[in-house]
């Protein structure tokens, strides 16, 4: 009978604060060139696996990275005129 109220617990967790995000790229912006750039020195990627994830937008370019990594990385993007999301 234990159980049931263990459960309620785990649903109240949802309410903390997120510790890991995602960082994506919406899009490149008018400057794909720079953006790229910041995708392979982030990322570590090659010329060709960075330019395709810049073409295909709305994909990740960081998973699972703590909050200040996650800003970080954003305003990096951003800088070079790329539009990002964290989530």
């Amino acid at each position: 009978m234990m159980a049931g109220p263990a459960g309620g617990d785990a649903a109240g967790g949802g309410a903390e604060e997120q510790t890991e995000f995602d960082v994506i790229l919406k899009a490149a912006g008018a400057s794909k060139i720079n953006v790229i750039k910041e995708v392979r020195g982030i990322t570590g990627l090659g010329l060709k696996e960075a330019k395709e994830l810049v073409d295909a937008g709305g994909k990740a370019v960081k998973e699972g990275v703590d909050k200040a990594e996650a800003e970080d990385i954003k305003a990096k993007l951003e800088a070079a005129g790329a539009e990002v999301e964290l989530k």
